[in-house]
């Protein structure tokens, strides 16, 4: 069996990039980083957007957007009070790769299977 042990000051890619996967991964942030690299959004902009989302996710997924560096947040002293989310310039780093699904989507996604795209709960009709 190979040795897997790294030399001294070597950096682990495989852990590296499971760090990476883990900012990017919630049920909504991908789409919310999408939207964002687009333009500006208010909160009930963003909560239109996407189907599907409810206010407590979309709020806990855009924390933790912004705790990671990813997304600001700017609050507006006015009345009523006005919220707007940005992607950062560190998250705008991640517009070529945006770029490249978006190509690839382009290419092969009319290949693969169709799935529902509404996600969360439903409209008013009660079900989940």
């Amino acid at each position: 069996m190979e040795n897997q042990t790294k030399p001294h000051g070597a950096v682990n890619m495989h852990e590296e990039m499971r760090r990476a996967f883990s900012l990017l991964s919630g049920k909504w942030k991908l789409e919310i980083m999408w939207l964002l690299n687009q333009r500006v959004y208010r909160f009930g902009e963003l909560r239109k957007a996407i189907p599907g989302v409810t206010q407590h996710m979309l709020t806990a997924q855009l924390r933790e957007l912004e705790a990671d560096g990813l997304v600001d947040r700017t609050v507006f002293a006015e009345v009523p009070p006005r919220v707007e989310y940005a992607i950062t310039e560190k998250a705008r780093g991640l517009g070529p790769t945006m770029e490249a699904l978006n190509a690839w989507w382009q290419t092969y996604g009319g290949s693969l299977p169709q799935r529902p795209t509404s996600r969360g709960r439903k409209g008013a009709g009660g079900e989940i």
